[in-house]
């Protein structure tokens, strides 16, 4: 039987043209803001308010889809309004409006993303879930390698249009749209949805009735992303010691490209020697990165310890999700990944927070090796207090 299905390529087909659009803007959303007059603060509010959307509906409409026992229409809805949300912000400026067309597009990822992993996770034969999340998260990627690619081959030529480069970043998020509705949701023999919930935090319920296996994994997951603050300190350290945009830009696209290219191998590696293996590999591999960037000032040292971190981003991103796949009922997939990710969007909100207050007392030196420190803690709990999936056997 096929490994990779038809569904799994058009949902990272999707995946790919959406992060596409979104990585267009990524690079220039602070620029243009701040060209239009808006300060650092709104800013800053901007994408907290953003995120934390994205982070609480995460949960909510993951265990909506569970109850309605419907993973295409959230799927379809969420992309929708993700690719609407990029031409609303070339439409008008006023702060109500860029905030509710951001609100927008982080609404539309929080709507689908437990869907579309439960998605994924109903293609998967038994034994083959790091490899299937593994393809996703590979094509997802290189579309945050094509995006920032597109933007500064567009903003060289025409420099300071940022009006039409949202218009232009619709485009992908419109094939992706067309795309969701070839996508052919399967309806296993025997399903029953659990118990309706209607609260909108009736998803966290979820935690006291979950496996000791899944709250394991998922602590020790948490307690990490609340250390693992945003790249853009990273990006920030490469500016400190003198490199310019151009430099950090294309050394951010070969962290994607390393990250792309590793995902789906380390997938099929996680499969064959065990997802807790490579998982905790990638934290080591993390670790190594931030004592690296707490040290170093120079740029080949840099592109090397990027080349390190898209390894660590192969090996712990779409196997985490798979990890999870593993240790829970088929019907709760949905509930039990869109709980992680939305504790972890609110985790990483916290993490960028404190990272920046270490930065601003301490400097970047304490900020990078108290995250090394937290993470190396993180692997050494998880290799004793969690167990491995038994890759020849799928929840059902």
């Amino acid at each position: 039987m096929r490994i990779i299905t038809r569904n799994i390529w058009i949902l990272s087909l999707v995946s790919l043209f959406t992060d596409m659009a979104s990585e267009m803007l990524y690079p220039v959303m602070p620029l243009f803001l701040k060209s239009i007059g808006y300060t650092a603060v709104f800013i800053g509010v901007l994408e907290g308010v953003a995120e934390a959307v994205a982070g609480l509906s995460k949960g909510y409409f993951g265990k909506l889809s569970d109850a309605k026992g419907k993973r295409l229409p959230f799927v379809q809805l969420g992309y929708a309004l993700s690719a609407i949300s990029k031409p609303l912000l070339a439409i008008f400026i006023q702060p109500l409006w860029i905030l509710l067309s951001r609100t927008i597009d982080r609404l539309g990822k929080g709507i689908r993303t437990g869907a579309r992993d439960a998605l994924l996770n109903d293609e998967c034969l038994p034994g083959h879930k790091a490899k299937v999340f593994g393809f996703h998260r590979s094509l997802d990627t290189l579309g945050a390698v094509f995006g920032p690619a597109l933007a500064l081959t567009y903003l060289y030529f025409y420099p300071g249009r940022y009006v039409q480069l949202f218009l232009i970043a619709f485009l992908p998020g419109l094939l992706a749209i067309i795309l969701t509705s070839l996508i052919k949701e399967k309806t296993s023999a025997g399903y029953k949805p659990p118990e309706k919930h209607r609260k909108f935090f009736a998803f966290s319920s979820y935690w006291k009735n979950s496996s000791p296996a899944y709250r394991k994994l998922v602590a020790g997951l948490l307690l990490f992303a609340l250390f693992n603050s945003s790249d853009v300190f990273l990006l920030l350290k490469m500016k400190e010691t003198g490199l310019n945009d151009t430099a950090i830009i294309g050394i951010y696209i070969f962290y994607n490209l390393i990250y792309a290219v590793l995902a789906y191998p380390l997938g099929i590696i996680a499969d064959k020697l065990g997802l807790k293996k490579v998982f905790i590999f990638g934290l080591l591999a993390f670790c190594g990165v931030y004592v690296g960037f707490g040290f170093n000032n120079n740029m080949y040292v840099f592109i090397f310890l990027f080349g390190l971190y898209g390894l660590y981003a192969a090996a712990t991103e779409g196997i985490s999700k798979a990890w999870i796949a593993h240790l829970v009922q088929k019907n709760e997939t949905a509930t039990a990944i869109g709980m992680y990710s939305g504790f972890q969007s609110i985790a990483a909100l916290a993490a960028s927070t404190l990272c920046g207050l270490l930065w601003f007392y301490w400097g970047p030196l304490a900020t990078f090796l108290i995250t090394a420190i937290v993470s190396l803690i993180v692997a050494i709990y998880l290799f004793f207090s969690t167990q491995e999936p038994v890759n020849n056997m799928a929840p059902v």
